[in-house]
């Protein structure tokens, strides 16, 4: 199965730099996800959209958070993806974010085996692969922004990222449709975790191809 947006000018025009990186990743996906358990069989011929641009429209939100100074390097900055899986948004935030150092929390052995395969690769310098649980993760300073994709419905989330997240730093998560009806169920968990603001804000993916949902909570 080929996938419907190889060579495709706007695959580039997203990614911009990270194209090369991220072609490799698409090409390990695209021979060992399904093997792996890392994607579905019906997922191996819109690698590109699925996976990778629905990731990459994640990124505006973290460089919003993050600000100029963490992003030109005057300050530190970290941002930690949980439960990264097969990479995303992980992988697809480092590549596109290179200057930024980027921790993947992820607790499943194989799941970190391929992790560190794919940074290797993919020749990212800036990825620290952590096995362990999100709760397991120590929390003084804590990360600028954490981001996580498909992990936990909003009541457990709130548990396992907001700790996570340093005082005025912000979680950003990729979600579905129910994004907003998360929010409201979650509303207490997510203040008892130091969570305000929650919203929901639709994420542009590429032209012609459906946006995706981010949910953003900021941390007192």
């Amino acid at each position: 199965m080929v996938d419907e947006l190889n060579g495709s000018p706007i695959v580039a025009d997203v990614l911009g730099d990270a194209l090369e990186p991220l072609t490799l990743f698409h090409t390990k996906l695209e021979n060992e996800g399904e093997p792996r358990g890392l994607i579905g069989p019906r997922d191996v011929s819109i690698i590109w959209e699925r996976h990778i641009l629905n990731s990459a429209a994640i990124v505006p939100f973290i460089k919003e958070a993050l600000g100029e100074d963490r992003l030109a390097g005057r300050k530190k900055a970290s941002v930690a993806d949980i439960g990264s899986g097969g990479g995303f948004p992980g992988l697809i935030v480092a590549s596109m974010l290179p200057n930024i150092p980027v921790t993947l929390i992820e607790p499943m052995e194989r799941r970190v085996e391929w992790l560190n395969e794919c940074v290797e690769l993919m020749g990212l310098s800036n990825v620290t692969v952590l096995r362990a649980r999100a709760e397991e993760v120590p929390i003084h300073p804590g990360f600028d922004v954490v981001t996580c994709r498909a992990v936990a419905p909003m009541t457990k989330l709130s548990g396992w990222a907001l700790p996570l997240v340093r005082s005025h730093g912000r979680l950003v998560a990729l979600k579905g449709r129910s994004a907003q009806a998360e929010i409201d169920k979650a509303a207490k968990e997510i203040r008892k975790h130091g969570g305000v603001n929650p919203r929901v804000v639709e994420a542009p993916v590429a032209p012609g191809l459906e946006s995706t949902h981010v949910v953003i909570v900021d941390k007192r």
